[in-house]
């Protein structure tokens, strides 16, 4: 890895995309609607970056070079440097929101050509020194990129798996054994970010990250393993690496001796809600894809058969943008005290998605299979892409791993007991904190989340008597607060074994109903956060359906719909169709 920045950090940051913090926002937003519209109409058949391109590459099992071209000529890696060493990136949530006119088209783009730099170097900016932000931060600018090495995370809760190991050297620094099979971007990236075990001691400090220049491997001591195909993201390039006694310098360490597992607990959380605030893009391509299915050759209304699904769906997606977008945010505003929420979202989120295209499939039928229809074959390519996805991030059990530890804690000192978060959390527009990967936090900090609905259940009391649709949702949040109280109840008898709890079945089922809840909170805090300018979110419709489904999912008392909810969903998902709008909290507008 070569190359230095140029311009010093305070020069960075007076130059930086943005600014100051309240030009943030207009900033990304200009930046993503100028690559939705270098990107084109999606369904325009000769548009090289439309969805027939990608289909096609998806096929060939090749990443769209013109495409990728596209996204080095925009500096689309900038968005992960942070400004103060002259990229883009500022909030998470607004990172999210520039990603996702390429997730909007293709995850397996999204990851191959970025994010996976952005899951690698989240550990450099957290505990690195100066020198290595600096020639990461380069190498990004640069046009460069970065995978990541690291632990089984995403597949079982084995946080400590050492497929990596690196042994202390003669003469100093370490010697890196070990393979790993299956690694985006092997082949290909700059930069090696591995997560090595360091002491064989089990235990939080037994794994340290170190960062690696692959051309600097003295011969024989790293082999590049051939390519893996999968089943899903098959434009992205899987391979393997096998190190065999690589010599680690000691300058190339990221933090301490032993930092890797709070370093990959500190980092993943913003890995984690990230991927949920841009996989959610694309579920919207499936749902404009089932829209067009249902309304196409129809002179009348929408047959009343996919009124349920695409209602449903709609408002599914509009809850995991609120759950994802308020743990985004939350990373900036709330940054020691963000990791549970963070664990829950990503909990929460790719079930919901999974649940909504199984719907969807049932209005696209057999065209939803069709590649060779760019109008609506999204549906096969992302249903086999988004398991596949799972090999880039933190999966459910270590969701769970985060979660469950801390149920007794919370249900004994901070459920019903702590106040609410600040209210810009849930508020449009409002000014936060820039994302710090330093000051996040693993472990306490209470539960903001659930003070929040608490809080959002006593605010609507009052409206249970008023009936219709403020009836509903007061109704729904004081179901949700009763949960809350019974899972009170049931996680202040459990024993205090933290994380041994994982091995069993009923206390794992726990993280699923406090996720739920903590869903439930985010849809109520952001409907509650609305200033009226989109009357449509301002509205209790979407909130009412929406967590009329989360309720259902948890089991809690649901009241029957009232009169005209479904109609005012529909409506508006069918305005925003034929408007060339997006079906997330935005509305974004998308290109045509």
């Amino acid at each position: 890895m070569t190359g230095t920045v140029q311009t010093a950090a305070a020069a960075a940051v007076a130059s930086a995309p943005g600014g100051p913090p309240g030009r943030w926002e207009a900033d990304a937003r200009a930046r993503a609607a100028r690559l939705e519209t270098l990107l084109g109409d999606p369904y325009e058949p000769a548009n090289p970056h439309g969805l027939r391109a990608l289909f096609d590459a998806d096929g060939r099992r090749t990443p769209p070079p013109e495409t990728e071209a596209l996204l080095d000529e925009e500096g689309w890696a900038a968005e992960f440097v942070p400004a103060a060493y002259g990229g883009r990136l500022t909030r998470a949530d607004l990172l999210a929101r520039a990603l996702r006119p390429v997730f909007r088209r293709d995850v397996a783009l999204g990851f191959g050509h970025g994010i996976t730099s952005m899951f690698a170097t989240g550990a450099v900016w957290a505990a690195g020194d100066e020198r290595l932000r600096h020639e990461v931060a380069a190498l990004l600018l640069g046009g460069g990129r970065a995978t990541i090495l690291h632990h089984e995370l995403a597949h079982a809760n084995a946080i400590l798996r050492d497929e990596f190991t690196a042994r202390p050297a003669p003469g100093g620094g370490h010697r890196l054994y070990g393979r790993k099979d299956v690694v985006i971007n092997a082949s290909r990236a700059d930069a090696h970010v591995v997560y090595a075990r360091t002491d064989a001691a089990r235990g939080p400090r037994s794994h340290s990250v170190f960062l690696l220049d692959p051309a600097r491997a003295a011969p024989g001591t790293m082999r590049h393993l051939p390519r893996v195909e999968t089943s899903g993201m098959r434009g992205a390039l899987f391979s393997g690496l096998e190190f065999e006694g690589r010599d680690v310098p000691g300058d190339t360490l990221v933090g301490g001796l032993g930092d890797g597992v709070a370093l990959a607990l500190r980092t993943f959380q913003v890995n984690r809600s990230v991927i949920c605030g841009v996989v959610t893009a694309a579920a919207d391509t499936v749902l404009h894809s089932a829209v067009r299915a249902a309304t196409t050759g129809r002179c009348g209304p929408v047959a009343r058969r996919w009124h349920k699904p695409l209602t449903g769906v709609f408002a599914d997606l509009l809850a995991c943008d609120a759950m994802a977008t308020v743990a985004l945010r939350a990373l900036g505003l709330l940054p020691g005290r963000a990791h549970v929420c963070a664990a829950a979202v990503k909990y929460v989120v790719p079930d919901l998605l999974r649940e909504d295209l199984e719907e969807l499939a049932a209005v696209l039928g057999g065209r939803g299979y069709d590649l060779d229809s760019p109008e609506y074959g999204a549906l096969d390519k992302l249903v086999r892409d988004l398991p596949v996805a799972g090999l880039g991030h933190a999966g459910t059990a270590s969701c769970q791993a985060v979660i469950v530890p801390q149920l007794r804690t919370l249900a004994e000192t901070a459920w019903f007991a702590e106040e609410e978060p600040p209210p810009e959390l849930f508020r449009p527009g409002a000014e936060l904190p820039a994302l710090d990967y330093r000051t996040l936090g693993i472990a306490g900090g209470g539960d903001f989340m659930a003070a929040s609905l608490a809080g959002s259940a006593a605010r609507l009391a009052a409206g249970r008597a008023v009936g219709g649709q403020i009836g509903a949702l007061a109704e729904l949040a004081e179901a949700f607060v009763a949960e809350l109280r019974a899972l009170r109840e049931t996680c202040r008898t459990l024993p205090a074994y933290g994380s041994r709890g994982l091995a069993d079945p009923a206390v794992c089922v726990l993280s699923d109903r406090y996720s739920l809840l903590v869903g439930a909170a985010a849809v109520l805090g952001v409907w509650e956060g609305q200033d009226g300018t989109d009357p449509f979110l301002a509205d209790p419709a979407w909130a009412v359906l929406a967590l009329s489904r989360l309720g259902a999912r948890l089991g809690v008392p649901v009241p029957d719909l009232p009169d005209g909810c479904v109609r005012q969903v529909l409506d508006e998902l069918i305005r925003r169709y034929r408007s060339g709008l997006g079906c997330d909290l935005d509305a974004t507008v998308l290109a045509q």
